[in-house]
């Protein structure tokens, strides 16, 4: 039940990104906006509701329950910021570019801003199951709720990754495959919570609003302008607009 419980947001992840096999080869350049504001909302929202509202719950009690989330959301800025002058200062990576056009670096920020939001999701799973394990106020039945419920949001964003890369004209198995690796990260770090769970679950708080700042930094200087730079943009703002009420949704539904 444990595997099972480990393994169940990977899963989800990986069958978002498996929807890149069901697209074409090249997207109208409608669709290509739609996708890419579709992304935007997805993360933004769980920017909100899957990372910083818990972020802030764990901290609930302490005489200052706002500085966790605070400190974490700005490091994760901060630390995408950097990642952005170091690349501009190694031009062997500032300058590769897609088949068709964008440069592996918004590519890169892309994977790693949804690799990070996982991290932190996979860590609440092993507290859960830590916890049912132990008999401390959680059933297995419910850990293992909170694990489908993860998997179940995962979904989108395993194929706001891939079919992203996909219509700027990498392969199926490129794309499925960043999309698949920005998911083990889940088990893995679910796993490691098992074994230290005293030590990480104090840091839980910074890490999750660390993830949101890092998405909310890839939203607003990557991905929103490139959805945006062909006119007009009703597209990326449809897309916006869907993507983040349904993952509103899905994290409300199955928090």
């Amino acid at each position: 039940m444990i595997i099972l419980g480990l393994f169940l947001p990977f899963v989800g992840t990986a069958l978002g990104a498996a929807m890149v096999f069901f697209m074409r080869s090249r997207l109208q350049s409608a669709l290509h906006q739609f996708l890419l504001g579709f992304a935007c909302g997805v993360m933004l929202a769980a920017s909100i509701w899957s990372l910083l509202l818990p972020s802030l719950a764990l901290a609930e009690g302490c005489r200052l329950s706002f500085l966790p989330a605070s400190i974490g959301f700005l490091c994760g800025i901060a630390f995408l910021i950097f990642l952005e002058h170091l690349t501009e200062r190694l031009p062997s990576l500032g300058e590769v570019q897609s088949p068709v056009g964008g440069s592996f670096r918004q590519t890169m920020l892309l994977v790693l801003a949804v690799t990070l939001h996982n991290i932190p999701e996979g860590m609440a799973v092993g507290v859960a199951l830590a916890a049912a394990r132990e008999n401390a106020g959680i059933a297995m039945s419910g850990a293992l709720a909170l694990s489908a419920g993860i998997a179940i949001q995962n979904l989108p964003e395993g194929a706001i990754i891939a079919m992203p890369l996909r219509s700027e004209g990498y392969s199926k198995g490129a794309s499925f495959g960043c999309g698949v690796l920005s998911g083990v990260v889940e088990p893995v770090f679910g796993a490691l919570t098992l074994l230290f769970t005293a030590w990480i679950t104090a840091a839980l708080p910074y890490l999750l609003s660390f993830a949101a700042g890092a998405m909310v930094y890839v939203v607003a200087a990557d991905l929103l302008p490139e959805a945006q730079r062909e006119k007009p943009s009703f597209a990326a703002m449809c897309g916006l607009a869907a993507g983040f009420v349904l993952m509103m949704i899905l994290d409300v539904c199955l928090s």
